[in-house]
């Protein structure tokens, strides 16, 4: 079950505290429930997956299409829809609900979402590059990349050259984020540190794929409590 993600919404960040007075920055993400729409098999698809629905749209904004696809599957629109492949489908049936409660035991996810769109940018802001220099002649192009290409041989310049352009608006994946806490009642959980996008953004959310060893927030500090009581002990 937990091959299966979620699609939530970005609200913003704040912070939590520890009883040891640590602050972790967290960003909170709100999801809504997913729907099952339809179980892909391999028999008939050549291959095993199943097709989930998240969020809420109008019927005046479905083309035909989907309102006819949504009509025959006798469910409400969703506006986004995403498969996942997993191997095992008879846990599943159409019109099934998943909520957050499917990362009930995992420590650690995976995120998916669109970075902050920052226009134009030039290469020493989009690829981080140190300028030309501010004296010996240098006229009036500090902030340039330098040169661009060769001469006659090759006498063209190389595709994927890091030169000024369009920066950000492109989807990210991070792995490994620690899920501080989550809220069921409404539908809140709480991933630390900062994520991908703006506010409102869509974020995709999966169990993390890597097995991690890493050890989460309260279990650092359940260690270190630990370490601090065990010279108490040897004074005795």
């Amino acid at each position: 079950m937990n091959e299966i993600g979620l699609i939530g919404k970005k609200i913003g960040m704040t912070r939590e505290f520890y009883k040891t007075g640590q602050s972790v920055p967290v960003t909170v993400i709100k999801f809504d429930k997913g729907r099952v729409i339809q179980v892909i098999t391999k028999d008939k698809n050549g291959y095993n997956a199943i097709q989930m629905g998240f969020g809420k749209i109008k019927n005046s904004k479905l083309s035909k299409q989907m309102k006819g696809f949504f009509a025959k599957k006798n469910t409400e629109p969703k506006k986004r829809l995403k498969e996942f492949r997993v191997e095992n489908i008879e846990n599943f049936k159409e019109g099934n609900e998943f909520g957050i409660e499917i990362f009930k035991d995992t420590k650690f996810v995976d995120i998916r979402s669109k970075t902050i769109g920052k226009g134009f940018a030039g290469a020493m802001k989009r690829h981080n590059f140190a300028g030309l220099r501010a004296t010996h002649g240098v006229s009036i192009s500090h902030r340039s990349h330098g040169s661009t290409g060769q001469r006659q041989d090759p006498g063209k310049v190389f595709k994927n050259k890091k030169m000024a352009g369009h920066m950000g608006d492109k989807i990210r994946t991070i792995q490994n984020i620690e899920i501080i806490k989550s809220d069921l009642d409404n539908n809140l959980l709480y991933l630390k540190g900062s994520i991908p996008g703006s506010k409102n953004t869509e974020v995709l959310v999966k169990k993390s794929v890597k097995n991690l060893r890493k050890l989460t927030m309260l279990e650092k500090i359940e260690k270190i409590e630990k370490l601090k009581k065990v010279p108490e002990k040897k004074k005795k």
